[in-house]
């Protein structure tokens, strides 16, 4: 595992929290996987209440699922856990899409072109954790410039957990193909001529076929374990 440096300065639970948010959405923990809080509170030099505190945190974005007595676990969704998550995408992101071309279409467009020129490269180094990080880039853009703190909220109670399941299942599978790729491009391309029926469908769809590729990398992996 990389080296968990600190380097933000905020609150010592809120740094660790965000190191370790990190390191769950870019795959050095597992999915599933245990957290030693005595581990994180060595590697960091700390104490381990800040470490409590920061799992506490991540609980409540559904990144960790603590057990009284066990241990804490990355969090692993079931297929219901998955197709709820997907309808909750898809009842979003087409309006945050929709709002944000009214509210600053110029800065949505800025956002999700440096995401796609971040893909690029992404893809031809095979690298999942940076395509991962460009496609988290590219969905929160909208949210970001649609203008509705509500919307904006709504949508960071599952960011955490979309982004971990991107790049643990789907992206290494998307800088193997240019599929996903060039979905994002087509997106982009309907958000700006505003063309947001045919916008919807292909988000439905691209997100829908996420969910699918989550759901089935997660079999696999289970019948790896038995």
């Amino acid at each position: 595992m990389r080296s968990l440096r600190l380097d933000t300065p905020k609150s010592l639970s809120q740094r660790v929290m965000l190191r370790l948010r990190q390191a769950i959405i870019d795959g050095e923990f597992a999915l599933g996987a245990a957290i030693s809080e005595e581990m994180v509170a060595n590697s960091f030099g700390v104490s381990r209440t800040p470490v409590r505190e920061a799992m506490g945190q991540l609980q409540a974005q559904g990144l960790v699922v603590i057990r009284p007595q066990v241990g804490s676990f990355v969090f692993t969704p079931s297929a219901e856990d998955i197709t709820a998550l997907c309808t909750f995408r898809i009842a979003l992101e087409p309006k945050a899409a929709e709002l944000a071309h009214r509210h600053d279409r110029d800065g949505a467009m800025a956002a999700m072109n440096a995401a796609i020129a971040a893909m690029e490269p992404a893809v031809e180094a095979r690298d999942n954790i940076a395509y991962g990080r460009a496609d988290a880039a590219f969905h929160e853009g909208l949210f970001a410039h649609c203008g509705n703190r509500y919307l904006i909220e709504s949508y960071q109670l599952v960011s955490g957990r979309v982004a971990a399941l991107r790049t643990n299942l789907t992206s290494p599978i998307d800088v193997r193909t240019r599929t996903s790729f060039d979905e994002h491009r087509k997106l982009l391309e309907l958000f700006a001529r505003g063309e947001f029926a045919a916008y919807e469908a292909l988000m439905t769809t691209h997100i829908t076929n996420s969910g699918i590729a989550y759901a089935k990398a997660l079999k696999i992996e289970a019948l790896k374990l038995d």
